[in-house]
């Protein structure tokens, strides 16, 4: 196996694009070091993407955010500006391993694993964030709910690989929030994520809303139905439940040893009501 860590985009691209689909890119590697070892995956070229400088910062960008693919989650949680925008996202951050494994892995790595329970991901479906993507015929951007298209598979094309996250702007009075359900407190896999990511209005009336669930599909699921049971309301205790009802009529789950099919479907819209109340609390505070 080949090693190597190009400095910029362009010289990335170009191996990947060589590569004829043996080789792999390393980011944080908390997943792909295990699948290597494991014999799960053996590639000829190892393309180290963390010496890119675009790929390593989190920068302000039209009102949002642009986050490096290669940035760890601990730069995320430490950055205090990104966590006023976006607690819900970091909240999604926080649950990826360890304090060591979030040294190391990376937000970007977090989705192209592209695992159905990733903590990371639902939270930023709820954002709304977009997917940047690099490959040899340019750049295109994939909103994140569109880049994974089942277990262990993503829509990257040959060549092309994760650059980068945009979150838009945030309205005013904006809040944002990921639970999850699992046996353990830490250290385990979702049994079940949601994230809710709501706007409300000068009057407090809900305006916008987006909604999404991990580990009850095949992929992380964009739940438009259970925003709209939020929005023109003042997410009360009737539109919380309509919230519920939505999450949980949206789930496709499967049956294995951390749960039942019929356990996820009903947590799911456990867990979708009470993240829609913290993301409520966080808006009106920013009121």
């Amino acid at each position: 196996m080949r090693y190597e860590a190009p400095k910029t985009l362009e010289q990335a691209i170009a191996l990947l694009s060589g590569g004829n689909g043996r080789a792999r890119v390393l980011a944080g590697g908390t997943d792909l070091l295990i699948q290597l070892r494991s014999g799960r995956a053996d590639p000829e070229l190892l393309v180290d993407i963390k010496a890119i400088p675009e790929l390593r910062s989190i920068a302000a960008e039209a009102g949002g955010y642009r986050i490096g693919a290669a940035v760890t989650c601990m730069e995320l949680i430490e950055d205090a500006a990104f966590v006023r925008s976006w607690p819900g996202v970091v909240d999604g951050v926080k649950y990826i391993g360890s304090i060591q494994v979030k040294g190391r892995a990376t937000m970007g790595g977090n989705l192209c694993n592209a695992s159905p329970a990733a903590d990371g991901v639902p939270a930023l479906i709820a954002a709304g964030a977009v997917a940047c993507i690099a490959g040899p015929r340019g750049r295109r951007e994939a909103p994140v709910e569109d880049f994974v298209t089942g277990p262990g598979r993503t829509s990257l094309a040959g060549g092309e690989f994760l650059a980068s996250f945009l979150l838009p702007r945030r309205a005013p009075n904006s809040g944002d929030a990921y639970l999850r359900f699992t046996p353990r407190t830490e250290m385990d896999i979702a049994v079940v994520g949601a994230a809710v990511n709501l706007t409300l209005d000068a009057q407090g009336v809900c305006s916008h809303a987006r909604v999404s669930l991990g580990a009850v599909a095949a992929r992380a699921l964009l739940v438009p139905e259970a925003a709209a049971a939020l929005i023109g309301t003042k997410v009360d205790e009737a539109a919380l439940e309509r919230l519920a009802a939505a999450a949980s009529a949206a789930c496709r789950p499967i049956d294995d040893k951390r749960g039942t099919k019929e356990f996820r479907i009903k947590v799911a819209g456990v867990m979708a009501r009470r993240a829609g109340k913290i993301a409520l609390e966080r808006a009106r505070r920013q009121g």
